[in-house]
């Protein structure tokens, strides 16, 4: 007899919090976490290609457009290629985790009309 060892790790975890989440709190936390994680997996191939891409325009064009030669040293090289990669990153995580939740609110939506019918 005794506790069984999940549900003592769960209580030892919960010491700290002020309130214990419901079940259904829990699976919107961890909804939540695979929209983010899927969010940050997009952004960084995104940011990966968009770096490759912004990076072979900027180093071609201050090798062959005669203005760029003179006037963008390594520096400002270096900003329009992180600029581009940065932006991308954060617009893809960004659209990514409102796609995600919008789904996730349909889906919640049409389970709860199942529910009700």
């Amino acid at each position: 007899m005794g506790i069984p060892s999940e549900l003592r790790d769960m209580w030892v975890n919960r010491k700290d919090a002020l309130v214990i989440p419901s079940p259904a709190e829990e699976a919107k936390l961890l909804r939540s976490k695979k929209c983010i994680d899927e969010g940050v997996q997009e952004g960084f191939k995104y940011g990966a290609v968009a770096a490759v891409i912004s990076s072979v325009a900027t180093l071609g064009a201050v090798r062959t457009v005669p203005w760029a030669k003179y006037n963008l040293n390594y520096t400002a090289q270096a900003l329009i290629i992180s600029a581009a990669t940065i932006s991308t990153y954060f617009i893809t995580v960004d659209k990514t985790i409102l796609a995600c939740a919008r789904k996730n609110a349909l889906l919640q939506d049409s389970l709860r009309r199942q529910r009700e019918q």
